[in-house]
């Protein structure tokens, strides 16, 4: 039986083998994933469900390259686990870079992650979308 840290980190090397069927394994049915942030950044909002998990890869997909993707501290009490991590993104319709970390909260029981929750410096990141 994994850890909670292990299924959170076997989820992130799918994405990054670009695996999202590995990815789709790791998340409960009833997934809730959050990422906050204002209207300017397209892919901001609650999704709900494995389908409105890999919508939300696909509103990310549609409007920013991944330059580099970095979780880089765990952080795990009981079935929570927090990561730290930092990013850099190019935003496709105006050509700028955006640079900055992050922290993930997820939630994983009967090993499957139930929600996550993203945290960034989102007014910094809409001055870059909007530029």
């Amino acid at each position: 039986m994994p850890s909670p840290t292990e299924v959170v980190q076997t989820m992130y090397a799918a994405y990054g083998a670009g695996n999202m069927d590995a990815l789709k394994d790791t998340l409960s049915e009833n997934i809730k994933w959050i990422y906050h942030g204002p209207d300017a950044i397209k892919h901001a909002d609650t999704y709900s469900g494995k389908a409105g998990v890999m919508k939300f890869f696909d509103n990310v997909n549609e409007h920013v390259e991944y330059l580099d993707f970095q979780p880089n501290q765990f952080i795990a009490q009981g079935n929570m686990v927090i990561v730290l991590g930092n990013e850099k993104q190019k935003i496709l319709k105006n050509g700028e870079i955006l640079e900055q970390g992050w922290v993930q909260i997820y939630t994983v029981n009967s090993d499957l992650i139930d929600k996550m929750e993203e945290f960034s410096d989102t007014a910094h990141a809409e001055k870059v979308h909007i530029k």
